[in-house]
């Protein structure tokens, strides 16, 4: 099993780095890869950078990947979505169970997993079978800020992951 954690956030070592390993060791116990896209520089931008191109194949070769960003303008950011249009559509990420996960400052926002994420993460062949997630930037590391949704979805991803 191999889970990855792919943090868009414009800030290395964020606060969204920290709540995606806290969600993918709740899902399966530990995080094998991370990969915190602002580390990458303007490198993200080169399509010809080999450690970006190393960062996709990860993706794409994980049993579970946890897309997270921090939410800005009602939606994810912009760097995750430069790198996000490096992946191949349709078949960039097939088979790869994902799930988005969003943090935010209040509850305004609490759909944009949803309704702004997983779509970007379906089209690019993402297995996408449980809700998305949204938390609060000041509450995430709390210990039941996710209790709720795992509770619902943690047992789906249980029957899908090996």
């Amino acid at each position: 099993m191999i889970t990855t954690v792919l943090v868009g956030n414009p800030k290395p070592a964020s606060r969204t780095l920290e709540a995606a390993q806290l969600l993918g060791a709740a899902i399966t116990g530990s995080v094998d890869n991370t990969i915190d896209i602002a580390t990458f520089g303007a490198g993200v931008l080169d399509w010809s950078d080999p450690a970006v191109k190393e960062a996709i194949a990860t993706c794409a070769a994980s049993d579970l990947l946890i897309v997270a960003s921090p939410t800005f303008k009602a939606t994810y950011s912009g760097l995750l979505k430069v790198f996000l249009d490096r992946i191949d559509g349709k078949t960039g990420l097939a088979g790869v169970t994902t799930v988005p996960l969003m943090l935010g400052a209040g509850p305004t926002h609490f759909l944009a997993p949803e309704l702004l994420l997983k779509p970007v993460l379906v089209e690019l062949g993402a297995l996408v079978p449980v809700q998305g997630l949204y938390v609060s930037d000041r509450s995430y590391a709390e210990p039941d800020a996710f209790t709720p949704w795992l509770e619902q979805w943690k047992p789906v991803l249980d029957r899908l992951l090996p």
